[in-house]
Order: C-alpha cells, then sequence, then structure tokens
C-alpha cells in the first residue's frame, strides 16, 4: 500500500476526479488549498501559483492504495498533462507507506 498525493488548479478538479475512477482509486479523499510561487515571470498570471496574495485556488487529492492503481492514475495523468494549453499540470507524487492500522 502507498499514499498517493495529486495536486491540481481548480478548474481541473472534475478532470481529477474522472482519472481517479479510470484507475479504479475509487476511495480518496480531497482538500482545497491555496498554492503561492515567488517568480518574476512575465507569464505570472498563466502559472499555476501567481504572485499575487493569496495563491491560487487549488485541490489536493490523496488516496491510499496500491501500486497497479497508481500506475494507471500516472498514466491517465500523462495522457492528460500532454494535451494542456496552460501552464498549469496535474501534480503526483507517491509515499511508501511503512506502517498502517
Amino acid at each position: 500500500m502507498k499514499l498517493v498525493i495529486v495536486t491540481a488548479v481548480e478548474q481541473y478538479q472534475k478532470e481529477v476526479l474522472k482519472l481517479f475512477k479510470k484507475a479504479d482509486i475509487e476511495n480518496f479523499s480531497s482538500s482545497e488549498i491555496d498554492g503561492h510561487k515567488n517568480s518574476s515571470s512575465l507569464l505570472m498570471a498563466s502559472n499555476w501559483f501567481p504572485a499575487e496574495k493569496g495563491g491560487n485556488e487549488s485541490s489536493m487529492f490523496f488516496s491510499f492504495t496500491d501500486e497497479e492503481r497508481i500506475d494507471a492514475l500516472f498514466e491517465a495523468i500523462k495522457e492528460f498533462n500532454k494535451n494542456l494549453e496552460t501552464n498549469n499540470p496535474i501534480k503526483a507524487i507517491v509515499v511508501p507507506i511503512e506502517k498502517f492500522v
């Protein structure tokens, strides 16, 4: 069992839910978060974390699941990110679980 964490800008929330379903991950949690980034880029408006105070509304999803489902989720996320017209890809990480009850 591993912990997968996915973050995305709020506008992709429905897409992330579809990606979880496609990967057969039925049990997960979500939370609204604010993303922040300090940058002097001219393309600040198109970045995930704008420089303005308060940050950008984003979502974080997480699930304790098996590696097979995580692999399917990562493939679906990679495919989704290939077709983006913005600089706001869905991000995902995996954390191994040493013990659980």
